[in-house]
């Protein structure tokens, strides 16, 4: 009689172990949140943006957007590259990194990328390798 139900018991416990939860795609999440800022972004404010757009006099940046967590910052800065000249410019931040544009007189802006080394001070770098040493201003 044991060995009537070892069959069905085997399928049973086979059938057990081979059955696998499917695994679905993660859930496509509708957001203007971009995963690396570009120099670009600092130019224009997105009709998603402009619906979390925020000023606090009381802060460095000059405006912020986004939701807690995923807030992205824009500040002036200020500096000097490795030449000791002064330069000042305009990046957008988020988290520790960001992009933006350094002004001058005699040339055309330049394209940085930027990371805070400290409180208010940031090190950015242009496209020929070029160093700069930044504050939020």
């Amino acid at each position: 009689m044991l060995t009537k139900y070892k069959i069905p018991l085997l399928l049973l416990v086979l059938g057990i172990i081979s059955c696998k939860k499917a695994e679905s795609p993660p859930p496509k999440i509708n957001t203007f949140y971009k995963e690396v800022i570009t120099y670009d972004d600092r130019k224009t404010i997105t009709p998603e943006e402009a619906k979390t757009y925020h000023i606090d006099k009381h802060h460095q940046y000059q405006y912020r957007t986004g939701n807690p967590g995923h807030y992205e910052y824009n500040y002036d800065v200020k500096g000097i590259d490795n030449k000791g000249d002064s330069v000042f410019g305009n990046i957008n931040i988020q988290g520790k990194h960001g992009a933006g544009i350094l002004l001058f007189d005699t040339i055309e802006d330049v394209e940085i990328e930027a990371e805070w080394i400290g409180y208010g001070k940031l090190k950015a770098i242009d496209k020929q390798g070029n160093e700069y040493n930044l504050i939020a201003d």
